[in-house]
């Protein structure tokens, strides 16, 4: 699995990691039951903390793509994950992205979203 990150990009870089990995997910790169890489090795090689790549991970596993196994690290779940869910994950990704990038509070893109689903507006 290749992991790219835009240090130049607003968006954080563990952000950058959970993307690439939805990514993969999306696409059938990856799949249930997958190990990815160490969140140790995966930072040496990228030349940043340990602790970001963790972020990333952490995202991934609070939004139910990948578990943290104690010994066995970060483990893309058993249950078939569904390509359309990862793609939907990621471009919310990319629309809380873009929403930083403009400085619109949080309340705001929330605002925007409960409208948007309230009046069934086409996607």
């Amino acid at each position: 699995m290749l992991f790219t990150l835009d240090t130049a990009s607003t968006v954080p870089l563990g952000d950058q990691i959970a993307s690439s990995v939805r990514g993969a997910i999306a696409d059938g790169t990856v799949e249930p039951g997958e190990r990815l890489p160490a969140a140790r090795t995966l930072a040496d090689s990228l030349g940043i903390n340990v602790h970001t790549v963790l972020r990333g991970y952490q995202r991934l596993r609070e939004e139910g793509l990948i578990e943290l196994r104690r010994g066995r690290g970060a483990v893309v779940v058993d249950a078939p994950v569904s390509p359309g869910r990862a793609r939907l994950l990621e471009r919310v990704g990319e629309l809380v992205a873009e929403a930083r990038k403009l400085g619109m509070p949080e309340e705001d893109l929330l605002a925007l979203v409960r409208a948007n689903l309230t009046q069934g507006a086409p996607g």
